[in-house]
């Protein structure tokens, strides 16, 4: 079971596609927000959550004080899973006389969004990639990113493990693994 973890729709149940994806996990998801609502990196921010899944990531985001959020999942029953989860997002913020969060949900390959996508001003993005994504296509997504990056903005990127560290391009640099 994938919920929101906190904010004004903390316990909110989300819906996961039934395959095809990996959610992330309660705890890491707490680390990872954790660290960033430490950074005050959330309220207000706009967050890009790319290989969105059921949208967990930038949802959290939402729920956590984000203003705007986009979301971008290349498979078509994923996106409309996650398109399902915003509006869920949507209705506990008017439950909770809270001002919603712009969502938005593209459906199509990363690449194509990073390749087309204007300056954003991106506080925060999250890249939870595959894990059989290789080491090149990762690399080419954290250069992609750079364009939609304010100057103080957090790049997160889960992977396995297992998987080697990831080739940081010039202009981000790796603060913490965990």
């Amino acid at each position: 079971m994938t919920r929101i973890i906190a904010g004004f729709a903390g316990s909110l149940t989300l819906r996961v596609p039934r395959a095809g994806t990996r959610p992330t996990s309660d705890r890491v998801r707490e680390a990872v927000f954790s660290a960033l609502e430490a950074r005050d990196a959330l309220d207000g921010a706009t967050v890009v959550d790319l290989y969105a899944g059921s949208g967990a990531l930038g949802l959290e985001s939402a729920s956590r004080g984000a203003s705007a959020v986009v979301l971008v999942e290349r498979d078509p029953k994923a996106a409309r899973t996650a398109g399902e989860n915003a509006r869920a997002i949507a209705t506990a913020a008017a439950k909770n006389k809270r001002p919603a969060p712009r969502i938005e949900v593209v459906t199509g390959s990363v690449r194509s969004f990073l390749d087309g996508s204007p300056a954003l001003n991106t506080d925060t993005v999250f890249l939870d990639p595959p894990y059989d994504l290789g080491e090149d296509d990762l690399a080419a997504d954290l250069a992609g990113v750079l364009p939609l990056l304010r100057e103080d903005a957090v790049v997160v990127v889960e992977r396995s493990s297992r998987s080697p560290e990831p080739r940081w391009p010039a202009g981000l640099e790796r603060e913490r693994r965990k």
